[in-house]
């Protein structure tokens, strides 16, 4: 596949993906958009309303239209910041609610560090298309609830969640699959991401500071320098928690994180991840790529089983990580895995006919049994993989 032939193919999928939110998932009764949306495209208007995925949304169609410049796209964010801003945010206790009802009144009101990362992160880019100071204005306030609230002075890095008024909590968990534990390496991979799309809008030096101790917290801790896996789970003194492999994560972290090293312009931390992006994808194509070109999900070293199943994050995340790899050394292999995981997308994952992506396919490639639409299936990965690949290649 040529850069022309990609480019064009990726252009289509970032024009259904849009479409399929702008069409489907706004709900017009009582605002916002739909929590949840089935496979055939039948919304559940009564579904609970996450913050992650109204999060996702403004941050979409805010960096749709920077990279579009589509009045459309921007009309879409605007209704996307208003309701987050109205219906999300705790406005007595600080930070955000995890989930509101359908008609937009708190449901579960626990303070996750996460999902104050992603209103951080669609605020910032929110604010870079439409320069409503309201949004830049509120992640920077998101920014400082994060830090007083939720930074171990003691031992660095970020404790995971809070009760509603900022207590410890008994279970710290993002969701049923996850370990209950402290600190985490998605969290801290979300917070990195979203400080440094807050720093290119505002250029605080105390923000930069931030970002550069948690590129250096992700190297002393998260990244295993030998394998190149990122651990996931630690206590609050950052002793690991668990041995659990996840593909997805761990080629989204290549990018990411260099992406962060470059922003604050520090060429140490710009080199070392340079080293870690080509070693990540590396290991990745070894380890995780299946002869379909699409990845598998974790791997999981205790019981010896892989996780056979490819979901659409995955692959999204992979698309980038390999791209970047073939930037930083032009070895045709990463081009080569680059436009075979496109093409496991295009054939397995994308939704043709009805728009967006299906949540994923197991080894007999029958689908993944959730929904098209929901508290963790967002246009967040696919339309970034879509526009950062663009971008990287125009």
């Amino acid at each position: 596949m040529t850069t022309t032939a990609l480019i064009t193919s990726l252009s289509h999928a970032l024009n259904g993906i849009l479409d399929f939110w702008a069409d489907t998932v706004t709900d017009e009764e009582h605002g916002g958009f739909y929590g949840a949306v089935s496979n055939d495209n039948q919304p559940f208007p009564t579904a609970d309303k996450s913050a992650v995925l109204n999060a996702r949304i403004l941050w979409t169609f805010s960096a749709a239209y920077n990279f579009t410049g589509r009045e459309g796209d921007l009309k879409m964010a605007e209704r996307a910041f208003n309701y987050f801003e109205k219906h999300f945010i705790d406005k007595e206790n600080g930070g955000v609610y995890w989930s509101v009802n359908y008609l937009g009144q708190p449901a579960e009101t626990r303070k996750q560090l996460y999902a104050i990362a992603f209103a951080i992160y669609a605020c910032s880019e929110y604010y870079k298309a439409g320069k409503d100071n309201r949004a830049l204005d509120l992640a920077i306030r998101l920014f400082h609830t994060i830090e007083q609230q939720g930074y171990d002075n003691k031992d660095d890095g970020y404790f995971e969640a809070f009760t509603a008024d900022w207590r410890v909590p008994e279970d710290f968990r993002l969701s049923d699959k996850d370990a209950n534990e402290q600190k985490t390496m998605n969290t801290h991979l979300h917070i990195v991401e979203a400080y440094t799309n807050l720093y290119t809008a505002w250029k605080s030096d105390y923000l930069a500071a931030q970002i550069r101790k948690l590129l250096h917290r992700f190297l002393q801790s998260i990244i295993d320098p030998d394998t190149g896996h990122l651990h996931l789970f630690f206590n609050e003194k950052w002793e690991r928690r668990s041995d659990t492999i996840s593909y997805g994560h761990d080629i989204e972290a290549a990018w990411l994180l260099l992406d962060s090293a470059k922003q604050i312009n520090d060429p140490m931390l710009v080199a070392q991840y340079e080293r870690l992006a080509l070693k990540i994808a590396d290991v990745t194509i070894r380890e995780a790529v299946d002869k379909d070109g699409g990845l598998w999900y974790e791997y999981r070293p205790a019981s010896r089983e892989l996780v056979k199943e490819k979901h659409w994050w995955v692959q999204a995340e992979a698309l980038v990580g390999f791209i970047n790899a073939w930037q930083l050394q032009k070895d045709d292999k990463y081009w080569q895995a680059a436009t075979d995981v496109w093409q496991f997308i295009d054939q397995y994952l994308a939704d043709h006919e009805r728009g967006e992506w299906y949540w994923g396919r197991c080894d007999d490639y029958t689908f993944i049994p959730e929904h098209k639409v929901g508290p963790w299936k967002c246009p967040y990965h696919n339309s970034r993989a879509c526009i950062n690949v663009m971008q990287r290649l125009a």
